[in-house]
């Protein structure tokens, strides 16, 4: 299986997820922290299955390699299907709780083949070292930066492997600011990683009491920090799910309660059946709601979406979403690998699955038009029927 593939496949969720925390460099262009992927390992040679598991089986226990794992899933033709390690379901895993292990820095690389520093995590020891937006990443360790796949610079950040992928361990950079850009000339930068908040949530306030609240991925805290972001709006709110590649299914659920006083969201199909989900009570149900998507708004994005839209208590605006609409399990290995296999389906209140065509919005956003400033244009028009 292609490395290609295979990275693919680990988008798929963890247990009762909808999606995986969204990959920096796929909706920005810049590469590393937070959400890069870690770099998977090589396959081992093994020996074949003599009987692989048959559908309906469960694997937990059993004893699988990576490449008997593989084969099992293609042979089901399972496309979301998921084999980990034990460190990847562990790093996945922490992923989803909002947490990541780096140093608060990611680069981009332009035409010209300079690698640039393009984000600083506030508070990050890239930050309190004194890294800025621009400053030239001339080397990690002895190698020079430029002469690496952008790959291995962002694996080289967050530690490869081992002791490197402990909090604590250090990453020595040599960078280079212009000299207009406060003070200049090539310095030695000695960084120790550190578990940082991956900040899935921001927040913009806009003229007229609008709030546009921007979620990425729903890892764990995400519906408190919308529900508390919604109390500033008095105008309206722009739900922007646009590049959300989904989440914990239960942050989904609980962001879904924000607006809706209770009452269904979904429901998903497991092993035991068909299974249920429910906003809490006490939901906002009065301030004017537009939910922005595009093609890369998936998952548990897409449950939410869905929930909103068949519910009445959204606009949907902006262009077709992703279309992931199935459930994943997984079993713990004999060794702690983790090997996640489809499992069934989830549906709206209405009974739609996204799954293959997607959800399309109540109001298409044109080839050229700008998405934002159509969200901003339907709120308003429907703050004048409130």
């Amino acid at each position: 299986m292609s490395v290609s593939l295979r990275a693919t496949r680990q988008a798929a969720t963890l247990s009762l997820v909808f999606g995986a925390v969204l990959l920096a460099g796929a909706a920005t262009g810049a590469w590393g922290e937070p959400g890069a992927a870690a770099r998977p390992p090589s396959a081992d040679t093994v020996r074949a299955v003599a009987a692989p598991l048959g559908a309906g089986q469960d694997p937990a226990g059993a004893d699988l390699s990576e490449q008997q794992a593989e084969h099992l899933i293609g042979a089901a033709g399972d496309r979301w299907g998921a084999y980990y390690s034990a460190q990847e379901y562990a790093e996945f895993s922490q992923g989803l709780d909002g947490r990541y292990l780096g140093v608060g820095l990611s680069v981009g690389r332009g035409e010209d083949g300079v690698t640039t520093v393009s984000q600083v995590l506030p508070a990050g020891p890239a930050a309190a070292a004194g890294i800025a937006v621009g400053d030239r990443l001339l080397r990690i360790g002895e190698d020079e930066a430029d002469r690496l796949p952008v790959t291995e610079v962002v694996a080289r950040l967050r530690g490869r492997e081992g002791a490197e992928r402990q909090a604590g361990s250090e990453v020595v950079l040599e960078l280079r600011r212009d000299e207009g850009e406060g003070g200049g000339g090539v310095r030695e930068v000695r960084l120790r990683r550190a578990l940082l908040d991956s900040q899935q949530v921001t927040v913009e306030h806009l003229a007229g009491g609008v709030v546009r609240i921007a979620v990425r991925a729903f890892t764990s805290g995400v519906a408190e920090q919308v529900r508390a972001a919604v109390r500033g709006a008095r105008a309206g709110v722009v739900l922007d799910l646009r590049g959300n590649s989904g989440g914990l299914v239960e942050e989904a659920v609980g962001t879904a309660g924000v607006f809706l006083d209770g009452g269904p969201v979904g429901s998903y199909q497991d092993r035991g059946g068909t299974r249920e989900l429910t906003a809490p009570p006490g939901g906002d149900q009065r301030t004017p709601l537009v939910v922005l998507v595009d093609g890369g708004t998936m998952s548990a994005a897409e449950l939410l979406t869905g929930a909103l839209q068949d519910r009445g208590r959204a606009v949907v605006a902006g262009s077709r979403t992703f279309g992931k609409g199935t459930v994943q399990q997984p079993s713990r290995l004999a060794d702690g690998a983790v090997l996640e296999l489809t499992v069934g389906r989830y549906y709206t209140p209405a009974g739609r699955s996204p799954e293959g065509a997607g959800l399309a919005p109540d109001v298409p956003a044109g080839a050229a038009e700008d998405a934002d400033a159509l969200a901003l244009r339907v709120l308003a028009g429907l703050g004048s029927r409130a």
